[in-house]
């Protein structure tokens, strides 16, 4: 399938029955070599979308997991080139699942924009995250990703004005991110009837899909919050679970490789669980 329609393809495929289930991964966490099988798994225990998070040193808006997993990912070795690859090894036996990159600026700027934009178009990437990218800055940028069929996502907070989600309206496609906390990802507890008052206000200002992440760490929570939004984004839960049971078979004596096959095991039952009760 063209990457150019996968992401708007599966919120159509699921508009009126439930939220997308966009679960978010570290690349190369627990491996770089189990990170495709990883992303197969999830597809296979009802993932709409996935999040791969491009690893990077200096994670602002990420909470003490990601932030670790991102640690260990750095220390075998990957890289955005690396990220890239993982995809395009996903894409070799998965042709129609979107992935979406997130991530920050850094990475991309030491690669350049433009050849960044163009390995991501040809690994199979179909939407691009960057933290910290502003809207109010990112009109040159968008416009590569535009051209080469590679949806620009953009987060939406609490906080954010009128003037930004209005912005944000134009520029995005795909989907917009809402923060549904102030703070860092993992964060605190969730105000679901506060969330969906803001997911209105927001579509006030978006045609397109609006996912809602940070904080959602259980089936519930996950239902609730898929009442008012078009997907659920779940990520520090998902790599609190897969960290636990690689680091119980690593302590009782398992090969690396057969602690990572227990994490995607892991990571995979939980999702499964949680797309039961969307």
């Amino acid at each position: 399938m063209d990457s150019n329609h996968r992401i708007r393809a599966a919120f159509e495929r699921l508009a009126n029955s439930r939220p997308a289930l966009v679960p978010y991964i570290a690349a190369g966490d627990p491996s770089p070599a189990a990170t495709p099988q990883l992303m197969h798994a999830l597809v296979k225990a009802g993932a709409d979308v996935i999040e791969l998070g491009v690893p990077f040193s200096d994670p602002m808006a990420d909470g003490p997991v990601i932030q670790q997993a991102a640690e260990r990912a750095i220390a075998q070795g990957t890289s955005l080139q690396t990220v890239l690859d993982m995809v395009a090894q996903f894409r070799q036996t998965d042709t129609t699942t979107p992935v979406v990159l997130m991530g920050y600026a850094n990475p991309i700027e030491r690669m350049g924009q433009q050849n960044f934009v163009d390995r991501a178009s040809q690994a199979g990437v179909d939407g691009l995250l960057v933290v910290d990218y502003p809207p109010e800055e990112s009109q040159e940028f968008t416009g590569m990703l535009n051209d080469a069929g590679i949806d620009p996502i953009f987060l939406l907070a609490p906080t954010s004005t009128p003037e930004r989600m209005a912005l944000v309206g134009k520029l995005a496609r795909g989907y917009v991110y809402y923060v549904s906390l102030k703070g860092v990802t993992g964060a605190a507890t969730l105000n679901t009837q506060d969330v969906a008052t803001r997911v209105a206000r927001i579509r006030e200002f978006v045609s397109i899909p609006v996912g809602v992440g940070f904080g959602i760490r259980d089936a519930h929570s996950a239902r609730e919050l898929g009442s008012c939004a078009d997907a659920v984004v779940i990520g520090s839960k998902l790599i609190d679970t897969m960290q636990g049971a690689w680091q119980a078979a690593h302590s009782s004596g398992r090969s690396s490789q057969q602690a990572d096959q227990e994490a995607i095991d892991a990571a995979a039952d939980w999702l499964q669980n949680i797309r039961n009760h969307l």
